[in-house]
């Protein structure tokens, strides 16, 4: 509570009645009166200024001043009371918001493991949609990135990207999450997150695994088909994903964690991104 700084102000003057007890007129109008025949005659108001009307018996206080106290002491409470400062609002939560989730990562790093038991395990609708699974819907005539990476892989792998992104809209339309998942290169913005987030939205929340080189040779040994790669290969994209440092997206390290952990910490990640959504 504010205090009135200074000495009280004097009481309005009422005709018939001496200065209140405490108060004296001399300290304001050093001039003495002269005396009536019954004792000292009450002091005058001063008269008001020439063009200003005379002050109102109770000046109303300032705006952020406290109110004057009245003659014993008392100081008048605040008219309409005190606001309590409102309480900041809760945090966004990431396990019950319709979202749509780029998870990024090497070969190996865990992107389809994790984001399965994501989708798995949300509280609302959400599906999973992998770039990968996409791709090899085409089958006679599937241009596989391991036999090279030429201009029909190129040309199937961004067919499947805007597919991907197609499905992601229309799911987000209908109020159901998804995530996908894909291998996107921090040296080529213009194919990877510009080219997710011309066909999803940009609403679009992107977040790196990135586990150690050891870990994804590791996974990756334990692939087979057309998904296992080789070590240079692995290596080499590994090499490229830590481009990501220092970027401004969130990257989750997942060495020593396993998929349910991974989640939880990607939910945890999620919520900051909505809060704070990062610049890509």
């Amino acid at each position: 509570m504010q205090h009135a700084v200074g000495s009280p102000l004097p009481p309005p003057h009422q005709p018939g009645h001496g200065p209140a007890p405490g108060w004296s007129p001399a300290a304001h109008h050093p001039a003495p009166h002269p005396a009536g025949p019954h004792g000292p005659a009450p002091a005058p108001p001063p008269p008001a200024a020439p063009g200003y009307p005379a002050r109102p018996p109770h000046p109303a206080p300032a705006a952020g001043q406290a109110p004057a106290a009245d003659p014993g002491g008392h100081i008048p409470p605040p008219q309409g009371g005190v606001t309590a400062p409102g309480a900041p609002p809760p945090a966004p939560d990431a396990a019950t918001t319709t979202l749509a989730v780029l998870l990024i990562g090497p070969a190996g790093a865990g992107k389809t493991s994790v984001a399965k038991y994501w989708a798995d395990h949300r509280r609302v609708p959400t599906a999973h949609i992998s770039l990968d699974d996409v791709r090899e819907w085409v089958r006679s005539g599937f241009a596989d990135p391991q036999s090279g990476w030429n201009d029909n892989s190129e040309a199937q792998y961004r067919l499947a990207r805007r597919t991907c992104g197609f499905a992601a809209r229309n799911f987000l339309a209908n109020g159901i999450s998804c995530i996908l998942d894909d291998a996107v290169f921090p040296d080529r913005p213009v194919v990877g997150l510009g080219g997710w987030k011309r066909h999803v939205g940009p609403g679009l929340l992107p977040v790196v695994l990135l586990p150690g080189l050891d870990i994804v040779l590791e996974r990756n040994a334990e692939r087979s088909g057309n998904r296992r790669l080789s070590d240079e290969e692995v290596a080499r994209i590994h090499g490229r994903m830590a481009g990501w440092y220092g970027s401004g997206l969130p990257i989750i390290d997942n060495s020593q964690l396993g998929i349910p952990e991974t989640a939880r910490l990607l939910d945890e990640v999620l919520a900051r991104s909505m809060a704070s959504p990062p610049q890509w």
